[in-house]
């Protein structure tokens, strides 16, 4: 249950589309905790005050390479349409088994500007000296995906609001207050030098 739980909670990162809503996303490092109030240094230099609501989720993500990537799984792949039609990937979730088929399709991904987002199964792959090229299938279709060594791939990892501490990595989705703070009920921890998720 607790990877189940762990993929939940980024399933934002991989699964939201278009749909407009008054969130914005947080990504950068703690830099207090006390309490349920963290203030985080962002990753654009800005500082941001997030309370985490009562009950809030923590899950983890760790570095992750194309060897992880394995024909019949099932993964998350935010990308960048390339002229001939194929994708090239900016940032691979690899799904846990437990959620197999979330999201599956593919659609636009609102977290980055003319990016899509296909959740799909692997039904080939290809390494190659400077990354790898997958095609992914879901009912309906299927795309080709080149994913080189630029693209931050990552797997779900336990994790325990005891980390949620002053230098960790953490990255959310947190709607915004009246004050101008904000408020969140799931974070997600980038540990063992993963890059933090988009």
């Amino acid at each position: 249950m607790r990877s189940l739980a762990t993929a939940c909670i980024i399933l934002g990162l991989t699964v939201s589309a278009s749909a407009q809503s008054p969130t914005t996303r947080i990504r950068g490092e703690v830099e207090k905790a006390e309490g349920d109030t963290l203030m985080i240094k962002t990753v654009d230099g800005a500082s941001a005050k997030v309370s985490l609501a009562s009950g809030y989720a923590v899950g983890g993500v760790v570095k992750a390479t194309t060897a992880d990537i394995k024909k019949g799984g099932f993964i998350g792949v935010g990308a960048r349409p390339q002229p001939d039609g194929s994708l090239l990937a900016v940032q691979v979730f690899i799904f846990p088994e437990a959620m197999r088929g979330t999201g599956e399709g593919h659609r636009p991904w609102g977290v980055l500007p003319d990016s899509t987002m296909t959740n799909a199964t692997v039904s080939e792959t290809v390494s190659r000296v400077d990354g790898a090229n997958v095609v992914l299938t879901y009912p309906g279709g299927e795309q080709k995906v080149a994913i080189t060594p630029d693209a931050n791939i990552i797997m779900a990892a336990p994790a325990q609001p005891s980390e949620l501490v002053a230098g960790a990595q953490v990255a959310m989705t947190a709607t915004k207050q009246a004050d101008g703070s904000f408020s969140a009920n799931r974070v997600t921890i980038a540990k063992s030098s993963a890059q933090l998720p988009y």
